[in-house]
């Protein structure tokens, strides 16, 4: 089964309109199953939001949590508000609980930075942390070349699937060793996630500009690349038994109209529940 959907739910104006923010992901869900939260990168979330989001969301709906910037070496040198390791999982885990209890969790990704290259170092922090992460369905989504360059790219897919990772396929511009070609390989019977993220070659290394994260997701799909994507899907799901795939090219609005036209093209219909406020 493919389902699609977009990262975040509260930065779709294309798609919902101005309304107030508390009815954002209840208008949401009624035209995406699924959806990526970010927030959870900057800050673990409480738990009443959690507990709130799945109590607008339909039964079927399904989230995906970016785990906090902490546990994937982003920090480098800013304050982390946990003393420890433990610490720090032990709250994640409290936090995504809400999640769990009401089977709306699809699993937690692990994006690395670019400086998370592949080195044995690195391989034993993947095994530690999915240790830490208790059975936890948990994605990995590299950022760095050297995990897939030369004889690495079977290596580490191997690595994946023993561990239990699910693989994250990337559609990233190809810019240099902090950018992962497209490898369309599933490491997890359950799980494959796929994140587009358009393919703006010139914005993708700017972090020198104020405006960086605008210009890195500054994308829009053609029908002919979403028609790339649409066979590699239908090729992909033969290796597991779902697929989750998100645009995230939000910055000028796009990812809606192409995660529509993507679902078009798979003959996928629309969210999980009906558009209530257009009854009344």
């Amino acid at each position: 089964m493919i389902k699609i959907g977009l990262t975040g739910f509260g930065d779709h104006e294309e798609l919902y309109g101005k309304i107030k923010p508390a009815e954002r992901l209840p208008t949401y869900s009624a035209h995406f199953p699924i959806v990526e939260i970010d927030s959870s990168f900057y800050a673990v979330q409480p738990v009443r939001n959690y507990a709130k989001w799945a109590s607008q969301t339909p039964d079927d709906f399904r989230f995906i949590v970016k785990a906090y910037q902490g546990m994937t070496g982003h920090l480098r040198g800013k304050k982390n508000y946990y003393d420890t390791p433990e610490e720090m999982y032990q709250a994640f885990h409290t936090s995504i609980g809400p999640l769990q209890s009401a089977g709306k969790l699809a699993m937690v990704l692990f994006q690395y930075p670019p400086w998370f290259d592949c080195t044995r170092d690195n391989v034993d922090l993947l095994r530690e942390t999915k240790e830490r992460l208790r059975g936890v369905p948990s994605a990995v989504e590299f950022r760095n070349q050297s995990w897939y360059d030369g004889g690495m790219r079977e290596r580490t897919l191997q690595f994946l699937a023993a561990e239990g990772w699910i693989h994250t396929v990337a559609d990233e511009p190809q810019a240099g060793s902090g950018s992962i070609p497209v490898v369309p390989v599933a490491t997890h019977p359950d799980m494959t996630y796929v994140r587009l993220h358009g393919r703006n070659a010139g914005g993708w290394n700017q972090s020198s500009d104020p405006n960086w994260r605008g210009l890195r997701y500054l994308y829009r799909y053609s029908t002919a690349e979403l028609a790339e994507w649409r066979d590699r899907l239908l090729e992909l799901q033969k290796s597991c038994r779902e697929l989750y795939v998100v645009f995230n090219n939000n910055s000028g609005g796009d990812a809606t109209d192409n995660a529509k036209e993507l679902m078009s093209m798979l003959n996928i219909e629309g969210g999980l529940a009906p558009l209530q406020l257009d009854l009344f």
